[in-house]
């Protein structure tokens, strides 16, 4: 499509991001931008082809829904320009919105910021570039300056305030430290009896809490065998004394001590967490999640800051903790039995929830199998709308009956798996392979960079200072090329085992005859069911819905309709029990 800049109409996408962060910390309006891009259009004479917003996502990656439009509209073609009211709202990484101006200029577009300092001649661009590391550099530096200053402040014995305390504890006036929440602290102390004291396990600790309809830390009658774990292992909680804490601190904090005190620790520094955003296929198309993940620190670098003791009794918290540190981990709680359904694949039709595995012992001890809501089981019978649970057998033996015709109607098949394919291959936006190109440039310029800047040192013509500030930019620049390398690898593979996974189904199973599919054994099943994308969605009416690659397919079966009452099964029949001191599920 020809692209319409230069003469005539000139169409302008307006582009407004704003993070979180950013929200939360100064009100960083969307409004505000969109209003500003709109003047500016009108003046320059821009035809508005659409107004794109990318609210509370980060601009330290290019996984952006709006992002993603705006790639899309650019690539249809007959865009003049993209704009935007300040340069770090398409990136906060130069070296993304270098890929970005590129990939735009291939189609005829500009990439416009109102708060441009050069023009578009090589020195102009040279002039926005360096404006851009400077910003980034000045960002690095506030970043490490706030943590410097959470370093400080822990040292000095301070707390420092996250979004909720820990359980049985809230913060003073000022937030430095901690005081004891009596009501929640009794439940702390409730746990370490009964773990240490008592004797009890993580599981029966956890059925106690609930059956007493103890909240959890979250506020929730359902508790974690995790949480339980979590609390019982904290330093917080077991009591030290000053002379214990004084080799934990500084001695400006240990002159604060009262001698016959006793005091719980709580650590600062002893992890550090990665947050990103991922994109993520799905389904319904790409949509974007927050991965965080945590790293433990080396042991040294950890901070201790005392606390007000929580009034547990040492050798009730040793004796928890050595319960809990030498227990052994309980068998799985699936039950000697294959659930083809699990991994997420079945999910609940009221909530949207994952239904998870359950097993029900009747009477005489036999074990039912069945599928059920893990909102229903976990905040009772009013948190959703599906108020039976699924049989196993019979849910499993529906669904294997309705892909066993798909899969004997190879061209159907075919199609399906050939569509999901080009899916996969239109979210890749842009030419892979010219992308990577371009990624391996920066790593390539990094390394020369890296050189010349040693060779400047050696020559005594920047400073040891400049030469570590030049190599912590340039090795940054190397870590998001390396990454944006990673992910593009990652998506090739992943194209290429759909690819794979399509010969398998149509030359493996496609071609086998009924008698064959009927001798698959349930794990081969679940492997056919992950290769075709399926999704079983158990609803409140008692039907099963199932989708994958094939598209939709509503009300596979009836599962609860037109079920025996209880009578009429005989007097020696007995409808697995529902209640909770009964049952044992797995996620």
């Amino acid at each position: 499509m020809p692209s319409t800049n230069g003469r005539g109409s000139r169409r302008a996408i307006l582009y407004a991001r704003v993070s979180t962060e950013e929200q939360a910390r100064s009100g960083y309006s969307l409004a505000q931008q969109i209003e500003a891009l709109r003047a500016y259009a009108e003046r320059e004479g821009y035809e508005v082809l659409e107004e794109v917003l990318d609210p509370g996502h980060s601009g330290s990656s290019l996984d952006r829904p709006g992002m993603d439009r705006v790639r899309g509209l650019v690539q249809n073609g007959g865009v003049a320009a993209v704009l935007a009211q300040d340069r770090d709202r398409f990136s906060r990484e130069p070296a993304y919105t270098y890929l970005l101006r590129r990939e735009f200029e291939e189609h005829g577009t500009k990439l416009k910021a109102l708060n441009d300092r050069g023009d578009e001649s090589a020195e102009g661009e040279l002039t926005d570039g360096i404006l851009d590391q400077l910003a980034k550099f000045e960002r690095a530096k506030i970043k490490e300056r706030t943590r410097r200053g959470k370093l400080r402040r822990a040292r000095e014995g301070k707390i420092v305030a996250t979004v909720t305390p820990d359980f049985g504890y809230r913060y003073n006036t000022d937030r430095t430290g901690y005081v004891v929440d009596e009501e929640a602290m009794s439940v702390v102390r409730r746990i370490f009896y009964m773990v240490g004291v008592e004797g009890l396990a993580m599981r029966a600790t956890k059925r106690a809490l609930e059956a007493e309809g103890v909240l959890s830390p979250m506020g929730k009658r359902y508790w974690h065998q995790t949480t339980i774990r979590r609390i019982v292992l904290d330093d917080v909680y077991r009591p030290h004394t000053a002379h214990e804490v004084a080799a934990l601190v500084s001695p400006e904090v240990a002159a604060r001590l009262d001698a016959k005190g006793l005091y719980g620790v709580w650590w600062f520094n002893r992890k550090r967490t990665k947050t990103e955003q991922v994109a993520v296929e799905g389904p319904e198309g790409r949509v974007y999640k927050r991965r965080t993940r945590s790293f433990d620190n080396p042991r040294e670098e950890w901070i201790a800051v005392p606390v007000a003791g929580s009034g547990i009794p040492r050798e009730w918290a040793d004796a928890a903790r050595a319960r809990v540190e030498g227990g052994v981990r309980s068998p799985s709680q699936a039950g000697h039995r294959f659930w083809e359904l699990s991994g997420g694949m079945c999910r609940c039709g009221g909530c949207g929830r994952t239904m998870m595995c359950a097993r029900v012992p009747s009477r005489n001890g036999k074990l039912h199998y069945y599928y059920r809501c893990s909102e229903r089981a976990r905040n009772g019978k009013d948190a959703c709308t599906v108020t039976k649970m699924a049989p196993a057998g019979k849910t499993e033996a529906r669904v294997w009956e309705f892909v066993k015709g798909l899969l004997l109607e190879p061209e159907r098949l075919r199609a399906g798996l050939e569509r999901m394919i080009q899916q996969e291959r239109e979210g890749l936006r842009g030419d892979p392979e010219r992308e990577a190109k371009a990624w391996l440039e920066r790593v390539v310029e990094a390394d020369r960079k890296r050189s010349g800047f040693q060779d400047m040192a050696a020559e005594g013509l920047i400073t040891m200072p400049e030469l570590r500030e030049k190599l912590a930019d340039l090795e940054e620049t190397r870590r998001v090329a390396e990454r944006e390398l990673e992910l593009l690898r990652g998506r090739r593979e992943e194209l290429e085992r759909l690819e794979r996974e399509k010969d398998v189904v149509l030359e493996t199973y496609a071609g086998l005859t009924l008698e064959g599919l009927e001798e698959l054994e349930p794990e081969e099943r679940h492997r056919v069911y992950q290769m075709l994308s399926l999704a079983v969605l158990v609803n409140p009416e008692g039907t099963i819905g199932v989708s994958g690659v094939f598209g939709e397919a509503e009300n596979v079966c009836e599962l609860w309709q037109g079920s025996r009452s209880r009578r009429s099964r005989g007097p020696g029949s007995r409808r697995p029990s529902p209640h909770p001191g009964r049952r044992e599920g797995c996620a």
